[in-house]
């Protein structure tokens, strides 16, 4: 494929020019924010335009980051960056993140608070892609990587994990919000499943809910980027506020949701044995 021999080469190219001792860290951050590729420019966007945009231009500005964000989205593709199976993936992310925009914009969890015309019940259409940035990140970082998830838990019982965590998102506003209950959750679900990756030919692991943990982390920093810009507004919160650190543990669940999608379209990567991948050939 061609977005597998651009990689190699950069690959290739970038170790080259490393010294020893440092490769292997220093190529597992760089594939890291290869894999962010469409959330670091979407970010980049954000920022950007927040800066820049005028009220007296005819475009509205998030008219223009859903126009940008299809529009990289589509040029991934065109450019052979993303293959038709990773959108597939961050398609998902996209039906399942708007409809919970929709809810919890109804509910005043959040709000958008400049105008748009590409908007579904106030929510403007962009705001689909910042849940399809985890989709492209989680879809990029398992080929880039050549992730294994072993052992993987009994398939259903994932999807009853994940229904219950995306359900709560809705419910908790009209009953008790078990939410504690979910974070325990994880860890017995998923406390023996490690993820195998390789950054040269040697295979390293991480558990699978200390990778979830780091990953809600920077989505929250993100999350940050987002209401500091403007871009969207808590509930409560003044621009410069930090993002209230309870939002760390919803983007904590809603990474499980993310696998649940992933898994479906990469079934393939799921281990029942905790065998150790072979090292690769150098």
């Amino acid at each position: 494929m061609h977005n597998l021999r651009i990689e190699r080469i950069l690959g290739d190219w970038v170790r080259k020019h490393l010294p020893t001792g440092a490769v292997e860290f220093i190529m597992f951050v760089l594939k890291q924010a290869w894999a962010c590729l469409f959330g670091i420019l979407f970010l980049a966007v954000i920022i950007i335009s927040s800066a820049i945009w005028q009220d007296s231009w005819a475009l509205q500005r998030y008219d223009a980051l859903f126009i940008f964000a299809i529009s990289t989205q589509i040029l991934f593709l065109a450019l052979k960056l993303e293959s038709l199976r990773e959108a597939k993936v961050i398609l998902l992310f996209h039906i399942v993140g708007t409809i919970m925009e929709v809810f919890k914009v109804k509910m005043g969890s959040w709000a958008y608070p400049e105008p748009g015309l590409i908007k579904i019940a106030d929510v403007p259409l962009f705001s689909g892609f910042m849940y399809a940035c985890v989709g492209s990140y989680m879809a990029r970082v398992i080929r880039i990587f050549d992730m294994r998830f072993a052992p993987y838990p009994p398939f259903w019982i994932t999807v009853l994990l994940a229904v219950t965590i995306y359900a709560n998102f809705f419910t908790h506003h009209y009953t008790y919000d078990i939410r504690n209950l979910l974070f325990l959750g994880t860890i017995i679900v998923f406390w023996r499943t490690r993820i195998w990756f390789f950054i040269g030919h040697i295979p390293r692991w991480m558990p699978l809910p200390v990778a979830a943990f780091l990953s809600a982390f920077f989505l929250w920093l993100a999350e940050n980027i987002g209401t500091m810009t403007g871009t969207w507004i808590y509930q409560g919160q003044a621009r410069w506020d930090l993002v209230n650190f309870g939002k760390f543990g919803s983007w904590y669940l809603l990474l499980y949701i993310s696998f649940l999608l992933v898994t479906a379209v990469y079934r393939d990567v799921l281990y029942n044995s905790a065998q150790k991948p072979e090292e690769k050939q150098k």
